[in-house]
């Protein structure tokens, strides 16, 4: 479980927020997780509500009045926020619902008509502000984004990251930035510009990447691209002359951090700027005057989410490394527990990194590591702690969620793996579980079809036994970039742009069904499919996945009568490649472990 945050400040920083309040007019002041760029993973300076809650979950809201302080968080995250928030002045509020914003539902039940909550303008975006205004809106209750009251009370506060950017050269990116730019600027409205605030849009689009953002190897920056001219902003100090000079080349001026506002005033005098209200803080669009503005399709997404012939050779070139350092880990965890040893969930994780480290081209974990044992693994987001990691003994069950950043890819893989006898309902909810995971995998598909479409085929199995679980099936993921990227995915919900963006070749979606036991164990199996064409008949194109993840999946937690014969077929022709990929990069004792692991059933 994750300690608390140390905050020995903490109820004079309250009684400081209480009286700027106060003397702000203000009844009520929201603290979200977001940056102003809307990243899921945020640097340590814009880590306001971790900063003053303690609770270091990356998903929560945090609201304070003059009597109560809250925070919302999602199922993911309960039994990390009790531990963390005991002792606290802040009191866990549940999401009933995640990703909604039911603090607003608290804040119109609790506070008088013609109360005033204010929040930082920088950090909400058009369309929150407008959902948001509209709900208090039915109590009379007034929303003020013009309070930045964190910025004065959080006295050692962390600096912007100044770490310098480098370019992803086009052995691994497949395209040059100027074909890309030319891609974008082709689907924009003719004499108008566009805004692009999400950070792994602007590395995908420009071949950069940074080191702003631990397990995102992004740079924070806005760009402002028209019709013939592009400007990057970012801290000048963190762009080598040597890229500087090719970016100059591509027609890419480079401008401070800060000088977004003064551009977009600027531009925005004489042109219509393009942008998303699902992406554009409200600071930003309060520079000029809503006319200025032109709602605008995400240009960037659907081009980053398709990978190139380049791109797709080189992601298997990662994952090949990613699984010889997940053999070495599994070899390792064995051999430990055999001699007596107990290593804790933590030291797995660091030995997985160490062992990925050795990996050429390797960069960095592309989020913290789940390693959940036993009652850990029904946690979902689990985060071991050097501290209060659970021992790893050779008795049930291991889940292990992990994955690598590496020049040629990102990798994203769960396995969940037996380490001594287990009972008869683990092995029925993980084949259940397992069969989900195939079932997706091996769906043929038409053009058109979406996540919301698929997200059954992983459920079904389990459904069929009353069982279900509380997340996501699937999500994009970046080459070299975020592990979570749309706009595909594969979920239940069909609000979602995920739930509602069709998947088509060269998108890469992890497929990731699970089930959890509260306080017993946690199941889930993840690989990373690419969407490939599957035939052409005269009803149309069918498309299919191709698994991308080279890991073998556990047999000895299978039910074999449960598995039906197709079933097996796709199991058996995964290992068949799993070992054909691997076996070149072992020596002969590593061969010999994984010939056991990839057993035909």
């Amino acid at each position: 479980m994750p300690k608390k945050i140390s905050n020995s400040s903490e109820t004079p920083v309250l009684d400081r927020l209480r009286q700027a309040m106060q003397e702000n007019g203000l009844d009520a002041y929201i603290v979200p997780s977001q940056d102003p760029h809307q990243s899921e993973y945020v640097a340590d300076h814009w880590q306001a509500r971790r900063w003053l809650t303690g609770f270091t979950g990356s998903a929560g809201t945090a609201v304070v009045t003059a009597s109560t302080a809250h925070l919302w968080t999602d199922s993911r995250y309960f039994i990390q926020a009790e531990a963390q928030l005991a002792g606290s002045a802040f009191e866990l509020q549940k999401l009933t619902v995640p990703y909604t914003a039911e603090h607003l539902e608290w804040l119109c039940e609790h506070l008088p008509a013609g109360a005033a909550v204010g929040c930082d303008a920088r950090l909400f975006t058009v369309s929150q502000a407008r959902a948001a205004r509209r709900k208090l809106a039915e109590k009379d209750i007034e929303l003020s984004f013009s309070n930045y009251l964190i910025d004065d009370l959080w006295a050692d506060r962390p600096p912007l990251p100044g770490d310098e950017v480098f370019e992803l050269e086009q052995k691994y990116a497949g395209q040059t930035r100027a074909d890309k730019l030319n891609a974008v600027r082709s689907k924009m409205k003719v004499g108008a510009y566009y805004l692009v605030t999400a950070l792994d849009e602007i590395a995908w689009l420009l071949n950069i990447r940074g080191n702003d953002v631990e397990c995102n190897p992004v740079a924070i920056s806005y760009f402002l691209l028209g019709p013939e001219s592009a400007q990057w902003f970012i801290d000048p100090g963190k762009v080598p002359d040597r890229l500087k000079q090719s970016l100059e080349q591509d027609g890419i001026s480079i401008n401070p951090y800060a000088g977004i506002a003064e551009a977009l005033r600027q531009v925005g005098a004489k042109h219509r700027i393009g942008y998303q209200p699902e992406a554009l803080s409200v600071f930003l669009y309060e520079l000029l005057e809503a006319a200025r503005w032109m709602k605008t399709p995400n240009l960037i997404a659907p081009l980053k989410a398709v990978r190139n012939t380049i791109e797709k050779e080189n992601l298997k070139l990662a994952m090949r490394k990613d699984g010889v350092a997940l053999l070495h880990l599994y070899r390792w965890l064995e051999d430990a527990l055999d001699k007596g040893a107990s290593p804790t969930e933590f030291e797995v994780g660091e030995k997985l990194a160490g062992f990925r480290a050795e990996q050429e081209g390797y960069f960095g974990e592309s989020f913290p590591p789940i390693v959940g044992y036993a009652g850990n693994g029904a946690i979902v987001h689990y985060r071991a702690e050097a501290d209060t990691a659970a021992r790893i003994h050779p008795e049930g069950i291991l889940l292990l969620d992990s994955g690598g950043q590496y020049r040629e890819g990102t990798t994203d893989i769960t396995r969940t793996v037996a380490l001594g006898p287990v009972s008869e309902e683990v092995k029925d909810h993980y084949t259940r579980v397992l069969k989900g995971h195939i079932g997706l995998s091996s769906a043929i598909f038409p053009e058109g079809t979406t996540g919301v479409q698929l997200d059954i085929l992983a459920r079904q199995h389990l459904w069929a036994a009353g069982l279900n679980y509380g997340h996501g099936t699937g999500h994009g993921v970046g080459h070299f970039l975020n592990v979570h990227e749309g706009p595909q995915g594969i979920t239940p919900n069909p609000r979602t742009s995920r739930g509602q963006t069709p998947i088509v070749p060269g998108m890469l979606t992890s497929n990731e069904p699970g089930f959890y036991k509260a306080d017993e164990y946690g199941i889930r199996i993840e690989n990373l499919d690419l969407c490939v064409e599957k035939m052409e008949t005269d009803t149309g194109k069918f498309y299919t996945f191709e698994p991308q993840t080279l890991f073998p999946i556990a047999t000895d937690l299978i039910l074999l009568p449960l598995l039906s014969a197709e079933e097996r077929q796709w199991l058996n022709e995964y290992h068949v490649r799993v070992l054909k990929e691997l076996s070149p990069l072992l020596n002969s004792a590593e061969q010999a472990w994984l010939e056991k692991k990839c057993r035909q059933v």
